[in-house]
C-alpha cells in the first residue's frame, strides 16, 4: 500500500482518537493530525516517524493554504456541538477547508455528518433541516453545500448513528458516559415497555471502516455515502439485554404509548423544542442500510448491549456470578452441614460425659 498524506480534523475528540490511533498503529502514512489543545490529544505521536501535530482552529483554516493542497486524503471529524461558532465551523469553514484541497491530488474526503439528518430510507430528511438543533440544521446545509464543490465527486460522507466511545485517555462520548446513570435506573425503566428502535456504532469500529475506505477508496460511481452502525434494535430488546447483564427480572411491563406520553407532558407542563417532539413521534432512527467493520469481512469491537455494558465499566451480574454466588452457597451449606453434625456429636459426648459423672 503506497504511502499517503492523510489530514485528520478533531483529532483530539472521541472519534479523531480513534482514527489517530488506528493510522499511527496500522499504516505508515505520513498524518497531520489538527487539534486545538495538542495537551488533548492523548495518543502517542512518537510511535513512529511522519506525524505532524498541527495546533489549529477551523475558524483560521486558512492557515493551512499551503499544506491541504498536498493532502492525499482528508479525514473531517471536527464539528461544534453547539453555540453562535456552529454554522461557521461546520459549514463555512468546512466549505471553505474543501475548496483548498486540490481536486486533481486529492483522492478522497472522508467527511463526518450525523445519520439525524437522513430519514429511514436514507435521504435528506426535510425536518432535520428546519426544525433541528443548530448542529443537525448545520450538517443538513453542508450536506446541500458540498455536492455543489469541484471536489464533490471525491468525498466519501458518512453518517454515524449513536456513537460510543471513550476511555481512560480517549473522552468519552455523550452516550457513552451517560450509561452509568441509566443503570441506576434500570430498576424503573425495566418495567416501561417503549415503541423505538436505533442502531449505534462504537467508536473503534468507525476507526476501522475509516482505515478501510482510506484503503479502498470506493470506485468511480460507486456509492459514496455510508450510514455507520450495528444492526437495528428495539429500545425493549435493549432493556431487555441490559436486565440480563445485570441480572434484573421483570415480571410485567407497562406500554408508555404516546398517548400517555403527551398526556405526561401537558400535565406536569414540559417544555419540548420542535425537535424533541419530532424525534418522540418519529421513534424509529432506523436506516435501510447500515455497515460496520463486518460489511468489509472485518471483525467488530463492540455488537451487543452487553459488549456496551462491558466496555464501559459496568460490572455484569448475569449468569457467570450467579453460577459463582450458586458454587459459594453450597460450599456454605456444606460447611453448615459440617459444623451441625460437629455439634450434635459434642452434644452427645458431652452428656455421656455428664451420666458419666453422676
Amino acid at each position: 500500500m503506497s504511502q499517503k498524506r492523510i489530514l485528520v480534523t478533531g483529532a483530539s475528540g472521541c472519534i479523531g482518537h480513534y482514527i489517530s490511533e488506528a493510522l499511527i498503529q496500522n499504516t505508515n502514512h505520513e498524518l497531520f493530525l489538527l487539534v486545538r489543545n495538542p495537551n488533548k490529544l492523548q495518543v502517542n505521536t512518537q510511535a513512529r516517524p511522519g506525524i505532524t501535530v498541527l495546533q489549529g482552529d477551523m475558524q483560521k483554516i486558512s492557515g493551512l493554504a499551503d499544506l491541504l493542497p498536498t493532502i492525499d486524503t482528508a479525514v473531517l471529524t471536527a464539528t461544534a456541538w453547539g453555540g453562535e461558532k456552529t454554522f461557521d465551523i461546520n459549514v463555512n469553514k468546512t466549505i471553505e477547508l474543501l475548496k483548498l484541497l486540490d481536486p486533481q491530488r486529492c483522492e478522497q474526503v472522508i467527511y463526518f455528518s450525523t445519520a439525524s439528518v437522513l430519514g429511514r430510507d436514507n435521504q435528506p430528511l426535510k425536518e432535520a433541516g428546519e426544525i433541528g438543533t443548530d448542529y443537525i440544521r448545520s450538517k443538513y446545509d453542508c450536506l446541500h453545500q458540498k455536492s455543489k464543490l469541484a471536489i464533490s465527486s471525491k468525498i466519501t460522507t458518512v453518517f454515524p448513528t449513536l456513537v460510543l466511545g471513550g476511555d481512560a485517555k480517549k473522552p468519552y462520548s455523550h452516550l457513552t458516559s451517560g450509561i452509568p446513570e441509566v443503570t441506576k435506573y434500570i430498576n424503573l425503566i425495566r418495567f416501561l415497555q417503549v415503541d423505538g428502535s436505533f442502531h449505534f456504532i462504537h467508536g473503534r469500529d468507525i476507526a476501522t471502516v475509516v482505515q478501510y475506505l482510506i484503503d479502498y477508496p470506493p470506485k468511480e460511481n460507486a456509492p459514496r455515502s455510508f450510514v455507520l452502525g450495528q444492526k437495528e434494535l428495539t429500545a425493549n430488546q435493549a432493556v431487555e439485554e441490559v436486565c440480563a447483564y445485570l441480572g434484573k427480572k421483570f415480571y410485567f411491563r407497562i406500554p408508555l404509548s404516546l398517548a400517555l406520553a403527551n398526556l405526561i407532558i401537558a400535565v406536569f407542563r414540559i417544555q419540548m423544542a420542535a425537535w424533541d417532539r419530532f424525534c418522540m413521534n418519529y421513534r424509529h432512527f432506523t436506516y435501510e442500510k447500515v455497515i460496520n467493520p463486518a460489511s468489509f469481512g472485518l471483525p467488530n469491537y463492540c455488537v451487543t448491549m452487553s459488549d456496551v455494558l462491558k466496555i464501559s465499566g459496568i460490572e455484569r451480574v448475569g449468569n457467570g456470578d450467579a453460577g459463582t454466588r450458586g458454587r459459594k452457597e453450597k460450599l456454605r451449606a456444606s460447611r453448615s452441614a459440617v459444623l451441625g453434625k460437629a455439634q450434635v456429636e459434642q452434644t452427645s459426648e458431652d452428656a455421656r460425659t455428664r451420666g458419666q459423672e453422676e
